[in-house]
């Protein structure tokens, strides 16, 4: 079987499972959402281990976990908002487990320990967060609008990028991408936008757009993290999970630091 084919068969069937989840209820899209995040969780410390870090991966997981859970009882407002801060302490744990493992670098293991539920989970537990944000009623709008527009970013900066592309947007990370990519993508994600305002009435017309400019920009800077992060590590994929495609964090990369940045959003202006 062809790169090409494999990339097309992967790429049909997981766009179709997340459509799927995210539009048939609240309780599909955290189970999905959990099941990824725990992978890609999984996914960092592995990349992780590669660099010559020693991640307290069990710990990592286990708070991984939790940190997830309690944002999914937050969805469901079966704790307060406040309850959440009793996540942060559980952090902490890493320095003090890390007194007892003897390691070189202590310091170096319990950051990056640290960073796997930061980078790998919160986000899609964020994510996830946009499906409640009236409560406990679940709305299917926002977290596939969101998805849409990412996708919409991503496929017409690659085709703008291929046609048009001459100046290098960030070469010393990602050579690929083009100026002309990236506002390819911006003006094609803005002008989708419009249309998921008229079928999703859940934001307004300008809301949408505003929240197809911040995932355009912040989409392609977690795009660029995710790039500098495999470099720095040498690495070219961040998994094979998904055939022809990488892993995981090489799926979602832009989701990752999009989504915290929307939810902050959509919380300003108190939707």
């Amino acid at each position: 079987m062809s790169n090409l084919v494999q990339r097309t068969i992967t790429g049909f069937f997981f766009v179709a499972v997340l459509v799927f989840c995210v539009s048939y209820n609240g309780y599909s899209l955290s189970a999905l959402f959990f099941i990824i995040s725990v992978l890609s969780l999984y996914e960092f410390y592995g990349l992780i281990k590669q660099g010559n870090y020693k991640p307290n991966i069990p710990l990592g997981m286990v708070v991984g976990v939790v940190v997830y859970l309690v944002f999914m009882l937050r969805n469901y407002s079966q704790i307060t908002s406040s309850t959440i801060s009793l996540v942060f302490p559980l952090l902490f744990i890493f320095f003090l487990v890390e007194l007892f493992l003897k390691h070189q670098k202590p310091f170096e293991n319990v950051a990056m320990s640290i960073l796997g539920p930061v980078y790998a989970v919160l986000p899609f537990a964020i994510f996830t967060g946009l499906g409640f944000m009236h409560g406990m009623i679940y709305n299917y709008q926002l977290p596939l609008g969101f998805l849409i527009l990412l996708w919409s970013n991503d496929t017409f900066a690659y085709l703008f990028g291929r046609q048009f592309g001459k100046h290098k947007l960030f070469e010393r990370i990602s050579p690929k991408k083009t100026w002309e990519g990236f506002f390819g993508g911006m003006l094609s994600a803005v002008a989708i936008s419009q249309v998921l305002a008229h079928y999703f009435p859940t934001l307004s017309a300008l809301n949408w757009a505003v929240v197809s400019l911040i995932i355009v920009c912040f989409g392609t800077l977690g795009d660029l993290v995710e790039s500098m992060f495999k470099r720095s590590l040498d690495v070219k994929d961040s998994g094979t999970i998904l055939p022809g495609h990488g892993g995981l964090l090489d799926r979602f990369d832009g989701l990752l630091v999009s989504a915290p940045f929307v939810y902050a959003y959509l919380i300003f202006l108190g939707v």
